[in-house]
């Protein structure tokens, strides 16, 4: 291969690793190992919407680019792309067929539509036992509104390329289901009929991979993905209390769950990790780590919260500690993508019932006649718990990641 082509075929390996969800790290490294494996050096600067790529041999260096918008999340095209750095770079990969391979590679369709609408049925019921549903009429409701979401969701993806169009107008149809709901009184004053099939949308890796950034100190990059994240979240509660309010119905400010018995809430752990893997395409033999490391993570969590007392941030960052303990070592020991593992394990903890709770009450707070000092707590309340939580939970999955490759490395 000519020094272009060579290029080319580290920009197009990485670039499938980029925006499908890898974390930045990871796909550096990625990245170098194939371009030591061709015999020169490259250097690739991440940016979002664009991946560069400098070259450099005796004839000097040579700079690329491709487009590439880290907005997606499809675990299966990044464990095959992995597996073929590790043909490629053991010699049982051509460099001109690796590049055949991740040309098909990135043009694998992701989970049908029928396991997708299922999974994020699934998914929501379980996170609607994890926050203590009561009744089998909300959770047939909260089954019936995430799977025509997830329809939605699809069928709109046909006609347009908008990132924020899908999750509003998912969140939008959920609103209005659950509105319907308070209207017949089938909702209690929890709303989870209404919040649930919201919370299967929270962009939750793209949460994770925009704070690991930070901690690694790429500032523009971890800043983008963050704001990326928060304004589906936007989107999602626009969505979200348009739909309430078009009904004349609202979503409290507050404690946004119920206490649950433990087996409960571990089983119910246990399927919403298996749903979030169908949205993130995981192969299906990486299915049992994360389960069973998930079910643990959250028995840890029910313990923290319910036995010891602890808050919420403290009791996810317990859970995402073991997580990245035991994960770490795990995706090293088998070669598994830490962020296909790692990410669908925790994500049911993202703290999307707090972020639409502060939402509800930015909005009440706009009505003179509904401004109180308790509602002005409540919603800081909300808020502050939400951020606490994702970066106890970046910090818990970090930490042992850091320490781990640190104690490797010396």
């Amino acid at each position: 291969m000519t020094r272009e082509e060579r290029s080319n075929l580290i920009l197009a390996l990485t670039r499938v690793l980029y925006i499908n969800g890898e974390s930045t790290h990871q796909t550096l490294r990625a990245a170098e190992r194939v371009s030591n494996c061709l015999g020169f050096r490259a250097t690739i600067f991440p940016h979002w919407g664009e991946l560069q790529v400098q070259t450099e041999n005796t004839d000097g260096k040579l700079i690329s680019a491709i487009a590439a918008a880290p907005s997606g999340v499809d675990m299966d095209r990044v464990a095959s792309t992995l597996r073929t750095v590790e043909e490629l770079c053991d010699g049982r990969l051509a460099p001109a067929d690796a590049m055949e391979a991740i040309s098909r590679i990135a043009e694998a369709p992701p989970a049908p539509t029928w396991l997708f609408t299922l999974a994020a049925a699934a998914g929501a019921v379980a996170l609607a036992v994890i926050f203590g549903v009561r009744h089998l009429t909300a959770a047939a409701l909260i089954f019936a509104s995430a799977a025509a979401g997830a329809i939605v969701r699809r069928t709109l993806a046909r006609y347009s390329t908008n990132i924020f169009v899908q999750p509003f107008s998912a969140a939008l149809l959920a609103g209005v289901v659950g509105a319907l709901a308070v209207r017949y009184e089938l909702s209690s004053p929890l709303r989870l009929v209404a919040v649930c099939p919201c919370m299967v949308l929270v962009p939750g890796p793209h949460f994770l991979n925009g704070m690991l950034d930070l901690m690694r100190g790429r500032m523009n990059l971890g800043a983008a993905r963050l704001i990326y994240a928060v304004l589906i979240v936007v989107a999602i509660s626009t969505g979200l209390l348009l739909g309430l309010a078009l009904l004349g119905a609202s979503l409290p400010v507050g404690p946004a769950s119920r206490t649950v018995p433990l087996w409960g809430d571990v089983i119910a752990a246990g399927i919403a990790v298996v749903c979030f893997s169908v949205f993130f395409s995981s192969p299906l033999k990486m299915l049992p780590w994360p389960v069973a490391v998930g079910m643990l993570a959250h028995a840890l969590r029910w313990v923290a919260l319910t036995a010891l007392g602890a808050s919420t941030p403290t009791g996810a960052f317990i859970a995402c500690l073991i997580v990245g303990a035991i994960l770490t070592l795990v995706s090293r020991r088998w070669r598994m993508p830490f962020a296909a593992i790692g990410f669908a394990s925790v994500v049911s903890m993202m703290p999307g019932a707090f972020m639409f709770g502060m939402a509800s009450g930015l909005v009440q707070l706009t009505n003179n006649s509904l401004r109180t000092w308790e509602l002005m707590g409540a919603t800081l309340a909300d808020g502050s718990i939400a951020v606490l939580t994702i970066l106890a939970m970046s910090f818990g999955l970090i930490v042992p990641k850091l320490s781990i490759e640190y104690v490797r490395k010396k």
